[in-house]
């Protein structure tokens, strides 16, 4: 993390602190200042000044992230909530962040939001601000080591794997949600879905015919409301979020993925079953799926199953991550879902 002075419209020479990688001016004669909302170095521009005051302010910045090298931040209110969404919005983007610090009790959180942090605060030359600012500097050093990296290749096919189920239990009963599309699914085909971003399981579409009902090939039985579920994007969502036009992510059992748009939810209630299983990362996961022979999962490359038919001690294909997630995005922090 870097420390930027402030020393626009200064008054007084900046004091030659070891804290301060760089001092921002306003004067378009020195190599890095601000004008007009404007960040220039070295007569080049590199970023972008955005006053939050509002949501319309807040999704104007969040338009700009992959397109500007920095984005500058200068809140009026909220300020926390903010800044974590966009920090997870912009990993694994060109886009780094500086956020204007007044207090200095906001210095520690704002240089560890989401674990992560900005890539640079900006503080006045002041002495109580310098000091908080080379603490929070030199914590963060010190975590640097053990900040993950986390690859967004959403655009590439999943690795799928077969994970040992533990155990099968009653779900109980409450709202099911079943996701229909405007196209059709295919045959070993479905939605990564799950109650744990760490491990979500490929639900197969309702394309099988049986005796007693017809198939519904463009619908997922997806479950209760809080259960995870991919987008195309490669966020997540929670069934509850989902509405008509959201773009859902279709997976084969090969792990190769399309996008499906959204036609129509459907909610009932329905009776569920819960599968545990354990993935590589040895977190326990687990899916509540309603209770019938119609709903069916991939217990591996090939073979499909009805949840009324699983097993204690087979297997179940799913897609695993250690990432955590901070609305939906992936981000390289610690969460745990149990």
């Amino acid at each position: 993390m870097e420390v930027w002075c402030d020393n626009r419209q200064a008054s007084t020479a900046v004091i030659d602190h070891p804290v301060f990688d760089r001092v921002l001016t306003d004067n378009s004669n020195d190599d890095f200042f601000l004008a007009k909302n404007i960040l220039t170095q070295n007569e080049a521009v590199i970023g972008e000044l955005f006053p939050i005051h509002d949501a319309e302010s807040y999704n104007h910045v969040r338009s700009k992230i992959g397109i500007l090298n920095w984005i500058v931040l200068d809140f009026s209110g909220w300020k926390m909530i903010p800044i974590e969404n966009i920090i997870s919005e912009c990993e694994a983007t060109p886009t780094r962040i500086a956020v204007f610090v007044y207090q200095e009790q906001d210095i520690n959180g704002i240089a560890f939001a989401l674990e992560v942090g900005v890539d640079a605060i900006i503080i006045a030359n002041n002495s109580k601000l310098i000091a908080a600012a080379e603490i929070a500097k030199s914590l963060r050093l010190e975590n640097a080591s053990r900040i993950r990296t986390v690859e967004k290749k959403y655009n590439d096919t999943l690795e799928l794997k077969e994970n040992k189920i533990i155990k099968i239990e009653s779900g109980g009963f409450g709202e099911r949600y079943c996701i229909d599309l405007t196209c059709l699914i295919s045959s070993g085909e479905g939605m990564l879905i799950g109650s744990s971003a760490a491990s979500l399981a490929l639900v197969h579409g309702e394309v099988i015919e049986s005796e007693f009902v017809p198939s519904r090939p463009f619908r997922v039985n997806a479950g209760p409301p809080h259960s995870y579920v991919l987008m195309a994007s490669g966020a997540t969502k929670y069934l509850s979020e989902l509405s008509s036009g959201d773009e859902v992510m279709l997976v084969n059992e090969q792990g190769i993925p399309r996008s499906a748009t959204i036609g129509r939810l459907k909610i009932e209630k329905r009776p569920f079953l819960t599968i545990y299983w354990e993935n590589n990362y040895d977190i326990p996961c687990s899916i509540f799926l309603q209770q019938a022979e119609t709903v069916r999962v991939l217990v591996r490359v090939g073979e499909v199953k009805s949840v009324t038919n699983l097993t204690v001690g087979g297997s179940i294909l799913c897609y695993d991550s250690a990432h955590a997630r901070h609305i939906g995005n992936q981000i390289s922090t610690s969460s745990k879902e149990v």
